[in-house]
């Protein structure tokens, strides 16, 4: 299928790791040009070896903390100037502590608001204006499932994650008529670096933690990042053009399965 997006520019913040970097492969092996952002130099300069050995088209990486407004700004600007504009703008975040709603202080919270929602409400207004300019745009916000389903010992998590997707429905409806959409990706557990890390921080079992978490999805098994990127690209695409103002939730069936404590560790 031909997703139309040969010489779309794609702006992929978070893209140097996990669900972000599968998801600028996949824009770069359907011929988008790609530039990706994130803070690590080292993990960015891997990321975008990883991305030219796929690409068809042009490969940008910038080092770039999406908590810095001024720095976000620039970013998006040299990038507009350097591929005469955007198209598709995807935000790929970490993820806030984990733990129930008492546990955190007002503090935390204003801490998980400036480090999750406000930078993925920045980069979808700076990059907006360019969206509008081509009269054809795309923005997806990569969050967790908790965009879609309520996880009492992922609190910060729901708090942030379910304001990104109230913010991405308000701003889809106020651009639909410009030709751009706005959809939320809301990834369960997936099979990432930081995910791996924090596994291995808990047990030195990582494999049968991973088991684990599997058997709590119709499926048998947790997400791989390219699964993930795969639906990301047809949001991405010229063929979701109706497609609007949703959260797409993507966890191999485990919202149907009920509650499990399986779920108290986020994916990247």
């Amino acid at each position: 299928m031909d997703l139309g997006l040969e010489h779309k520019v794609a702006l992929v913040a978070g893209g140097s790791s996990g669900i972000g970097l599968a998801i600028a492969r996949e824009l770069a092996a359907e011929g988008a040009h790609v530039a990706i952002g994130a803070r690590d130099t080292a993990r960015l300069a891997a990321a975008e070896r990883a991305i030219k050995e796929v690409s068809r088209a042009r490969v940008h990486a910038t080092s770039v903390d999406i908590t810095d407004s001024a720095a976000t700004h620039r970013w998006i600007d040299e990038v507009a100037a350097e591929f005469g504009g955007v198209h598709v703008v995807v935000v790929s975040g970490g993820s806030p502590p984990t733990g129930n709603a008492a546990r955190f202080a007002p503090a935390d919270y204003r801490a998980a608001i400036d480090g999750v929602l406000m930078p993925a409400v920045d980069v979808a207004l700076a990059a907006l204006p360019y969206l509008r300019d081509a009269r054809w745009g795309r923005v997806i916000f990569v969050t967790s499932e908790t965009a879609s389903v309520p996880i009492g010992d992922l609190a910060l998590s729901g708090v942030t994650r379910t304001a990104i997707a109230r913010f991405a429905q308000s701003l889809a409806v106020e651009v639909g008529r410009d030709g751009v959409t706005v959809n939320v990706l809301a990834p369960s557990a997936t099979r990432t670096p930081l995910l791996e890390r924090v596994v291995a921080q808990r047990t030195d079992r990582i494999e049968a933690e991973f088991d684990t978490l599997g058997r709590h999805t119709a499926i048998g098994r947790i997400a791989l990042p390219d699964e993930m990127a795969a639906v990301a690209a047809f949001l991405a695409s010229t063929r979701s053009s109706y497609l609007t103002g949703t959260v797409q939730l993507v966890d191999g069936g485990a919202s149907l399965l009920g509650p499990s404590w399986s779920h108290a560790a986020e994916s990247a």
